[in-house]
């Protein structure tokens, strides 16, 4: 029997739910295709749908002066987008949008705040998964202040690999120079080091890991910590994996 690309446990948070809270919740739900480039959620505009990736890529935007952009945070099927909702607000200083095409599950706003005032075991999960997304977040700011581009760029690379389930990945230079902040020129210079390197062999519009432990070395500290954060405080995740293939967008 085919297994439906909408299934919640799919998704890390969904299935860890505590029972009653996962029978309180799953019912609203309602499945979304999450197209590359999609804005979940707008600068401020209000947050009027959460959503709970199943497959796919979504990344936490900080936007300036001049609509100059970087990459503040990702998630996937380890989390969901919305999480000013969890912490009781529904206006949103920054920008979601999908990096990496999926599927997922969504609810309306209002409908979750209503459960997470009828289910505080609902809402201490959601607020554990805000924690893990802290340190993340945290430790962006480290690599984005401390790390040589070479080195920003493989955490990158391992933290989209924990997220999808294969080793290619569908990415432009152009879009890394968004998410990373810096100029097409740097982004082609970074992976010109880790292919040197033996890690990843870069095509056109395609990043493929060959070498994952290497990665790690080449990040340098800056990836690790948040990831043991996160199993510590919500168990082990990782998508199925298939080595050497492509992840099914």
């Amino acid at each position: 029997m085919a297994v439906s690309p909408y299934a919640p446990e799919q998704n890390n948070l969904l299935r860890t739910l505590p029972d009653a809270a996962q029978a309180l919740l799953v019912p609203h739900l309602e499945p979304v295709t999450l197209g590359r480039g999609l804005v979940v959620e707008a600068v401020d505009d209000p947050v009027t749908r959460v959503i709970f990736p199943l497959t796919g890529v979504g990344s936490m935007l900080a936007v300036g002066d001049g609509k100059r952009r970087i990459e503040a945070g990702l998630f996937g099927s380890e989390g969901m987008s919305g999480v000013s909702v969890v912490l009781g607000s529904v206006d949103n200083p920054s920008e979601v949008v999908i990096q990496i095409p999926g599927h997922g599950l969504a609810i309306e706003t209002g409908v979750l705040r209503g459960l997470l005032e009828e289910s505080p075991a609902l809402h201490r999960h959601l607020l554990l998964y805000v924690l893990t997304l802290l340190v993340q977040v945290t430790y962006t700011a480290f690599s984005n202040g401390q790390a040589k581009l070479e080195e920003r760029l493989a955490r990158w690379l391992l933290m989209c690999h924990d997220r999808i389930g294969g080793d290619r990945m569908a990415l432009t230079h152009e879009f890394l120079s968004i998410m990373l902040g810096v100029r097409r020129a740097g982004v082609t210079v970074g992976t010109h080091l880790l292919e040197g390197k033996g890690l990843i062999r870069a095509n056109r519009g395609e990043i493929i890991v060959l070498d994952r432990a290497g990665l790690e070395q080449e990040a340098k500290g800056s990836y690790g910590v948040p990831e043991a954060e996160y199993v510590r405080l919500l168990g082990s995740w990782q998508p199925d994996r298939l080595p050497g293939g492509a992840a099914e967008f």
